[in-house]
């Protein structure tokens, strides 16, 4: 096995560790922002013309059951168990399509949170167990 491809497993498993953190804070985050969004709260505002539109407080349980599950799914990719990482990518995924149908709402978030999902989604597809 080459040093390159020893290299870049440590770092993809590094990466997976550092993933579940995100995964587990991203998930509280959501969690805390749905609480918000149930609350109506007055920082989230959109414009009349949004494809996308639902009410606030659908968006803000929409976002606290999705909080939840990836803070679950973040906890249990520690263990880096097969399962644990398709459920990784199945949940990113659909982080993923939730914050892209919220950018209107909070654009700068939604963003950094496709950002984090991305990362852990090539940190979960990189690594494999079997070389380090």
């Amino acid at each position: 096995m080459s040093e390159k491809i020893m290299v870049q497993q440590r770092v993809a498993k590094g990466a997976t560790m550092g993933g579940a953190v995100l995964l587990v804070t991203v998930g509280v985050l959501e969690f805390l922002q749905g609480i918000s969004a149930i609350k109506k709260d007055e920082v989230f505002v959109v414009g009349p013309e949004y494809a996308y539109q639902f009410d606030l407080t659908v968006w803000g349980w929409i976002h606290l059951v999705l909080g939840v599950v990836v803070a679950v799914v973040g906890v249990t990719l520690f263990t880096g168990s097969i399962w644990s990482r398709v459920g990784a990518l199945v949940i990113c995924g659909v982080s993923i399509l939730v914050n892209f149908l919220w950018l209107p709402y909070y654009p700068w978030w939604a963003t950094t949170i496709i950002a984090l999902n991305v990362f852990v989604i090539w940190a979960v597809t990189t690594w494999n167990r079997e070389i380090i």
